[in-house]
């Protein structure tokens, strides 16, 4: 008889427990970084405003938008060498300490420290945005949208909350000598520290580091890959995307459905300001506003089932229809406040579907290894593409007009559309899943 011991095979680890913690981790996360991001950004242009002018007022909060497009390359760097949790708690500091200039900046009325802390001042966003991939790295295929798009709904409940917040936060640091409108950026630095502790404690194992290990002994051919080449580099990323037409369809439909929606939403105040009084103006624009963020946000979860039912696609090309019908409504509404509000609730709903669906088909269509950088890449590209439009739409609606804004957005949906119907690969790279997912959730 032999006596000769055998090692046992190494457990596969049940990862839907480690799944449900970190999207309820994530749930609570996003929460916290939504009032983060909210609170400052809603009183952010009044304080730059006092701080440098009026006419740097828009760049300040332009600042904001470029930063956390910008830091969403080191945050993945740092995610493709360590893991997602290294990279969220990195983004939420940035933010953190962002918040914290700000606030210096109110007090010593330094202008070029205001315009730095609103740049790191991204870096809350940037986490927020990078924490709906984290969702996906170890859901079930025929569940990885509904999965994403819960993390992107509960950025609602700390969206619609964090304005309320506002006038509490500059009355309670009002208190300890802080200039006005300095508290919320306070509460801001707050939150996202907050945010970083609670990752940085429960969120284990890290998701993205069980993912590759998972992904690694299902293809134990496959060479380990070093940290430092992992593809983090945008450089890199691209090469990645560029021979896969799944992810570069995903990246476009996040990037063409956010420069829509922010080319049309922030000029909006201002069509409705041609038409109410000084004393209207605000409420109007705070209940069409509010339309629009519920279109974004509220119906995520139905937007994520859909397209684990009916594909990834489908529901690219219904987000794309719902954008076109916004420009239309919008632009052929005139000064009729509720044609304008119900055009902007189609906005946001058209972002929801080209937004959730899009960041899940990228996701599951690039290796394990890959992922961070093209992620990375893909929030670079929407974080620009949304500052572009907002630049340019100004320009757009001085010189011709907001139906004129509209319709330039419209024809920018078009090359989506021809790339949303070209056929593209049912299989990713390492087996993750099925990239273009056109087939139905058999699950009933």
């Amino acid at each position: 008889m032999s006596t000769e011991l055998i090692a046992p095979a190494p457990t596969r680890p049940d990862v839907a427990p480690i799944q449900r913690r970190t999207v309820r981790l994530l749930f609570l996360t996003q929460i916290i970084g939504g009032v983060g991001v909210t609170i400052g950004i809603s009183v952010g242009a009044l304080l730059a405003a006092r701080v440098a002018g009026t006419a740097l007022a828009g760049l300040a909060q332009s600042a904001g938008v470029v930063g956390g497009a910008l830091l969403a390359v080191p945050v993945t760097r740092i995610m493709a060498a360590r893991g997602r949790r290294p990279g969220l708690v990195t983004a939420y500091l940035v933010g953190a300490a962002g918040g914290v200039l700000v606030v210096v900046s109110t007090v010593v009325h330094l202008v070029p420290l205001l315009f730095l802390g609103m740049l790191l001042f991204g870096g809350g966003t940037a986490a927020n945005l990078q924490a709906r991939y984290t969702a996906v790295d170890l859901a079930e295929p025929a569940r990885r949208a509904r999965q994403l798009s819960l993390v992107v709904w509960a950025t609602t409940i700390g969206a619609v909350a964090a304005p309320n917040f506002a006038a509490l936060a500059d009355h309670t640091t009002s208190g300890w000598g802080l200039p006005s409108l300095a508290g919320p950026f306070a509460f801001s630095a707050a939150a996202f520290t907050l945010a970083a502790v609670v990752l940085a404690v429960l969120l284990r194992p890290d998701p993205l580091l069980t993912a590759r290990r998972l992904a690694a002994a299902d293809t134990p051919a496959e060479p380990e890959v070093s940290p430092a080449r992992r593809g983090a580099g945008m450089l890199a990323a691209w090469r990645t995307v560029r021979g896969l037409p799944a992810a570069r369809l995903g990246i476009a439909a996040v990037a063409v459905g956010h420069l829509v929606m922010v080319a049309v939403m922030s000029m909006t105040p201002v069509r409705l300001g041609e038409s109410h009084s000084d004393a209207d103006v605000l409420r109007v624009v705070g209940i069409v506003l509010s339309l629009h963020i519920a279109g974004m946000y509220a119906l995520s979860p139905l937007v994520g089932w859909l397209a684990d039912r009916l594909g990834r696609r489908p529901v690219i090309l219904g987000g794309v229809a719902l954008l076109l019908a916004a420009c239309v409504v919008a632009g052929t509404a005139g000064h009729h406040t509720p044609l304008l509000s119900v055009g902007l609730t189609l906005l946001g709903l058209g972002w929801s579907g080209t937004m959730v669906a899009g960041s899940t088909l990228l996701s599951e269509s690039v290796p394990a290894a890959a992922r961070p950088g093209v992620q990375g890449l893909s929030d670079l590209t929407m974080g620009l593409a949304g500052a572009g439009a907002a630049a340019a739409s100004g320009f757009v609606m001085r010189t011709a007009g907001y139906p004129t804004l509209t319709l330039l957005a419209a024809i920018a949906v078009v090359p989506l559309v021809a790339l949303a119907l070209r056929p593209v690969p049912s299989t990713a790279p390492d087996g993750f899943g099925r990239a273009a997912d056109d087939a139905p959730d058999e699950e009933g």
